[in-house]
């Protein structure tokens, strides 16, 4: 069979679905991608990709679209806020990608479209040749309610094509059911594809004491800088830990002179440094969280902004995590990140669930049935 697989080119979006198309390509299925610049992340990824859209890149598509609105730092608006605000944007982005999708999907003869939420050209073209479509969704936030959101900003698109709505999808899950997701469709283990690094032989040795990874992911720290974590690092001060700062290139001037205990670290896997790690602070992005619940680690949560309060949320009520704004941390927060052993347990029963669920390689009998429809 073959499955094409889209979703808007934003490493946080992609990425979930690597397993899933690596999994059904070990199966025998081709598997092609189809997404808008930038595509870098997604080629070293090994799949085939075909460039979708006119060029242009999905922040420059969003100052067209939001202006003055661009921003990733959200702490006074609601989350239906922010989800609208990033519908209309994404619906931007998806606008100069629809013909070539349609394109593509045709002339390929994809059998099954597996689409990320925020790609809305994508269940337009599913309606449109009557493909099967699953949403793979990328954390706790529902898909299926995205879609639709979407959709909203997309109706003179529908139009254009004569197509009435969004193609009926089946959701696919990566989170437990107990962090949410959408109710119904299928649940699958969530499995971490973080991209190729280079691994710091070091932390392949047991610490000597706690090591606390901190990171703020692929866009806040592009887009805002380090500013969420400078209270951060003057407390980690007089804490007993290594702090590793996994910010990539973002500027850490704002820092000011780093304490002994706080080390920046050069771009490492994540999987593989929290494999490494006894606990995590970050921004409160999906692929961190359920990267460090797939390892089994307590985290500190500082939401800024997209889907990181309702992420927040989610895992708080779980009692594997704490949630601090940026400004309050201190050392008092910290040291109980790493000490309370009730956090401890509750991401060691999150990470229980999370293996509890089909892996990729398990789910792809029910991605083959959904394909079968077709014919």
């Amino acid at each position: 069979m073959r499955i094409l697989f889209t979703g808007p080119p934003s490493a946080g979006h992609l990425f979930p679905m690597i397993p899933t198309a690596q999994a059904l390509r070990a199966a025998g299925h081709e598997v092609l991608f189809a997404s808008a610049q930038p595509l870098n992340a997604l080629r070293q990824a090994g799949f085939p990709v075909v460039e979708i859209g006119d060029g242009r890149t999905l922040r420059e598509m969003f100052e067209e679209s939001l202006g003055d609105e661009v921003g990733y730092v959200a702490h006074d608006m609601t989350t239906n806020q922010i989800l609208d605000r990033a519908a209309r944007g994404f619906a931007q982005v998806a606008r100069p990608t629809v013909a070539g999708l349609l394109d593509v999907a045709e002339t390929w003869g994809a059998d099954l479209l597996v689409l990320d939420s925020f790609q809305a050209a994508a269940p337009l073209v599913a309606a449109k040749l009557k493909i099967p479509a699953v949403i793979q969704n990328f954390g706790p936030t529902p898909g299926l309610g995205m879609v639709a959101r979407l959709a909203s900003h997309f109706t003179e698109v529908y139009e254009k094509y004569e197509v009435s709505g969004p193609a009926p999808a089946t959701p696919l899950n990566i989170v437990p059911a107990s962090l949410g997701g959408d109710p119904g469709g299928l649940r699958m283990r969530y499995l971490p594809y973080n991209g190729g690094g280079i691994v710091p032989v070091e932390l392949l040795r047991p610490a000597g004491r706690p090591r606390v990874a901190v990171t703020l992911g692929t866009v806040l720290a592009e887009m805002d800088g380090v500013r969420a974590i400078t209270r951060l690092t003057e407390a980690a001060a007089s804490v007993d830990a290594e702090f590793l700062l996994a910010v990539g290139d973002a500027d850490l001037a704002p820092l000011g002179t780093l304490p002994d205990n706080v080390r920046p670290l050069p771009w490492v896997p994540l999987a593989e440094l929290l494999t490494a790690s006894d606990a995590l602070v970050h921004h409160g992005g999906s692929g961190t969280l359920l990267t460090a619940l797939q390892a089994g680690l307590p985290q500190l949560l500082l939401p800024q902004g997209a889907d990181h309060f309702a992420n927040a949320d989610a895992l708080t009520a779980s009692g594997a995590a704490l949630r601090s704004a940026s400004d309050d941390v201190d050392s008092g927060l910290l040291t109980r990140l790493i000490t309370d052993t009730g956090l401890r347990g509750a991401a060691a029963r999150l990470r229980a669930e999370n293996a509890a669920l089909p892996s990729p390689a398990e789910t792809v009998p029910a991605l083959e049935a959904l394909a079968a429809e077709r014919n």
